[in-house]
């Protein structure tokens, strides 16, 4: 490489910032798109993360009480029916449902046990709702990210041959921005992508294993009240 070919290398800015600035108006805004998607992503993944730990403390708080002896009917009426509590609404739930189902003589309507039931399924479905609320998010990054990314990388290879054509020059001083570029868009999409797949696997597992001890739990509660009725 001659001397004058060499210092116009040197003076190329490849770095993050000049990569963006020399690139074409597609190619930044194929930019723009998977970097918000990324600040997105990883929104969804803290917000996630913080929610389901406090999921999970609740949970284990609220079975050390509703195992430790206290009668039921008190519990309830610590809690209120509008808990703030995820476990603690699957068992308002079932508690409203079991208040509403006595008769003014004690007794209690027919059908009590499969109403109860249908309340906490209808109270686990809507906590499970909202526990998976953003993942499909991270499931479209993860498997759109890559291919935009290499969208971006096509069309700016193109426009480094466009480059190569108009000037009439195959040097590195001519190639390799253009192509450097063009390859940041792919890393760009990749950075979105990765990250977004492995948290929303490790997400969606977690989310399943705090849903199945809701149901866990309505299942033991169903059986004590199911006892109950049987008394």
């Amino acid at each position: 490489m001659d001397p004058q070919t060499l210092q116009l290398a040197q003076e190329i800015d490849f770095s993050m910032w000049g990569l963006f600035a020399r690139a074409t108006l597609t190619v930044k805004l194929v930019m723009l798109m998977l970097v918000l998607a990324s600040v997105w992503g990883w929104a969804i993944i803290v917000e996630k993360i913080v929610s389901y730990r406090a999921a999970r403390r609740e949970a284990a708080k609220f079975d050390r009480a509703f195992w430790s002896g206290e009668p039921l009917d008190e519990l309830y009426d610590q809690i209120g029916p509008e808990p703030k509590g995820r476990a603690q609404r699957v068992f308002a739930a079932g508690m409203t449902e079991w208040r509403r189902s006595h008769r003014d003589d004690g007794g209690l309507i027919a059908g009590a046990h499969a109403r109860i039931d249908r309340s906490m399924d209808v109270a686990i479905q809507k906590e499970s709702e909202d526990l998976q609320r953003g993942l499909p998010v991270l499931a479209t990054v993860g498997s759109t990210a890559p291919f935009v990314g290499l969208f971006g990388t096509v069309w700016g290879i193109m426009h480094a041959f466009i480059e190569i054509a108009s000037q009439q020059d195959t040097s590195l001083v001519v190639v390799a921005p253009g192509i450097a570029e063009a390859l940041f868009a792919t890393a760009l999409g990749l950075v979105a992508a990765i990250p977004a797949v492995i948290f929303y696997n490790k997400l969606s597992a977690d989310a399943d294993r705090i849903i199945s001890g809701y149901e866990a739990f309505a299942d033991e509660f169903s059986t004590i009240l199911s006892r109950q009725l049987d008394a």
